[in-house]
């Protein structure tokens, strides 16, 4: 059987998620680049594989997905591997738990107003909106404060083994430090960046850190 397809531009914090589900498993898989900077994403050759003109879209065998929640679930019941969610009702909850925080909350204040004002923007030439960074830093200290909660004592997000809650987190996680703002924010998080030191020398993360910049 042919390896599964990723498709996406490796920037991307998503794609960077699905791809970092299949290293953990781990397993082989198909890199495809769509560069959404040259619009690729919206070209009909992948719009036919994601009618929302998003990122990441996945490929296993004709089995065709798009959203990420799908994407790594489905990679983590029908590839075998590690598995990548807890068994018990709980923890399992807490985990979808965390990656909603990310999806609804932390995504949009740490990656859309603070890092692609702060990081993109300058790449691309476009003015930086300071008020748009300001208006996002305080839901970003509240989704880093509820994720040292949330973990409780466990070293990673959901306990002492990574799940794929650590996966979403990750990307954003990595972006995020990269900005002042960012910086400022983990300084009194001890307990997160604790989390951070034991995830950023796995190798799925090593392996999939994009070229930024």
């Amino acid at each position: 059987m042919a390896a599964p397809i990723v498709y996406g531009p490796p920037i991307s914090t998503y794609v960077r998620t699905v791809r970092l589900t299949l290293e953990e498993k781990p397993a082989s898989y198909e890199f495809v680049d769509v560069s959404m900077l040259k619009g690729e994403h919206k070209e009909p050759s992948h719009l036919a594989r994601c009618p929302f003109g998003r990122v990441p879209a996945f490929n296993d065998n004709g089995f065709e997905l798009y959203e990420t929640g799908a994407i790594t679930r489905y990679i983590n019941q029908s590839i075998p591997g590690q598995d990548l969610q807890p068994i018990e009702a709980q923890p399992r909850a807490r985990m979808n738990q965390i990656i909603g925080i990310i999806d609804s909350y932390a995504y949009p204040n740490m990656i859309t107003r603070i890092v692609i004002q702060r990081l993109v923007h300058p790449m691309l030439g476009a003015p930086v909106d300071e008020a748009v960074i300001k208006d996002g830093i305080p839901t970003a200290e509240l989704c880093l404060k509820e994720f040292e909660r949330l973990m409780a004592n466990g070293k990673y997000l959901v306990g002492d083994r990574v799940t794929l809650a650590d996966l979403f987190l990750v990307p954003v996680y990595h972006y995020l430090a990269l900005t002042p703002e960012g910086q400022d924010l983990l300084k009194p998080r001890a307990r997160i960046r604790a989390w951070w030191d034991l995830m950023k020398d796995r190798n799925s993360v090593v392996t999939t850190v994009p070229k930024f910049g």
